[in-house]
């Protein structure tokens, strides 16, 4: 089905509200889950609100939190989440970051005990709009250890994605984000629910063994991912997503991946590092530097005919027009999944079937 942008954020606030959020929360968390659809992320869209409201009920969320500044320097930020919902206590961290990078140049926000912290271009996107650029990593601990090392078939972290953004004067920003794992898990959990493969070199199975099929991730005892680069280049994947967790659990304060004992409870940690061009000198030439090189990467020829080079950020724009356009597609398992989510929390299959269109 398609679903009006509008009309899915309803939905998903609706029954965040009933969840236990704020209305304000509500919308917020909604806005960026939906915007997360509109650019084509639909492992971090509407796919996680029946996540967001089983971890409310268990109480790994914990509805209308505030990020509260622990330590603080001139340009250092260290942010308790206190289990918040990470599209709130996040756009908190980074907006610290982005206050003390105005004043000083450069600045760092370290977060922990957040909840997931959503799709994680949103906060380069955050700091380009205010004209800066930014690098940001995250890992996460207390969920089970689905990606391997290169050369190992044992899990010994998270997806650990990393993302980073520069303006550019008069266009979209340049836009990274990824997980440094081969694919990232809810993208695995998207292909599950929709039933098709996902593509080589992502996945083991429990025993070992290369596997396209997204359920194999899920079995007992569980398959696991494989660094980025996969089997071959995966020394490069592996190598920058063990630096992601060594810096987001390290510096944070958050921890570094472990496995989950005991009635052990998820969080996230985020190191956010804000630049501000104009301190390091004159910006419009830093500007003009920019979309120099742009123009001459973008006018490269395209390996195949009728082909076409893309920055990062522009599949994203794209894809937010088309569906703005044509509506966000569900599909049937994930629609079913986010009515019972709705029915755990009181609300009539009618009403939330009405506000979908």
């Amino acid at each position: 089905m398609q679903i009006a942008a509008d009309r899915l954020h309803e939905l998903a606030a609706t029954i965040l509200a009933a969840a236990g959020s704020s209305a304000g929360e509500a919308q917020k968390v909604a806005a960026r889950l939906v915007d997360a659809n509109l650019t084509g992320h639909d492992s971090h869209g509407v796919i996680r609100v029946p996540q967001y409201v089983g971890q409310v009920q268990d109480g790994t969320i914990v509805p209308n939190q505030q990020a509260e500044v622990v330590r603080e320097t001139e340009a250092v930020t260290v942010l308790d989440g206190h289990f918040g919902y990470g599209q709130v206590v996040g756009e908190q961290a980074v907006q610290a970051a982005i206050d003390e990078a105005r004043r000083h140049g450069i600045a760092m926000s370290a977060l922990c005990s957040s909840a997931h912290l959503g799709r994680l271009g949103d906060w380069a996107e955050m700091a380009a709009a205010a004209g800066l650029a930014s690098l940001h990593f995250v890992n996460a601990i207390g969920i089970p250890l689905r990606v391997v090392p290169h050369g190992g078939r044992d899990g010994r972290g998270t997806t650990n994605p990393i993302a980073m953004g520069i303006p550019v004067e008069g266009s979209g920003p340049v836009v990274l984000d990824f997980a440094t794992s081969a694919t990232a898990e809810g993208k695995v959990r998207v292909a599950r629910n929709k039933g098709v493969a996902i593509p080589p070199d992502c996945l083991l199975d429990a025993e070992g063994r290369a596997s396209t099929d997204p359920n194999d991730l899920y079995t007992d005892p569980p398959g696991t991912l494989l660094p980025f680069g996969g089997a071959t280049g995966g020394h490069k994947g592996g190598a920058l997503w063990l630096l992601v967790d060594l810096l987001a659990g390290g510096l944070t304060g958050g921890g570094c991946s472990r496995p989950p004992e005991g009635a052990a409870r998820f969080s996230s940690s985020m190191l956010s590092i804000v630049i501000a061009p104009q301190a390091y000198g004159d910006a419009g030439a830093f500007g003009a530097e920019i979309r120099r090189y742009l123009e001459f990467v973008k006018s490269a020829r395209p390996r195949t005919p009728g082909g076409e080079v893309l920055l990062p950020g522009e599949p994203e724009r794209r894809a937010r027009a088309e569906r703005l356009a044509s509506g966000i597609p569900i599909d049937p398992t994930t629609w079913e999944h986010i009515i019972a989510s709705g029915a755990q929390v009181g609300l009539e299959r009618a009403d939330l079937e009405a506000m979908a269109g």
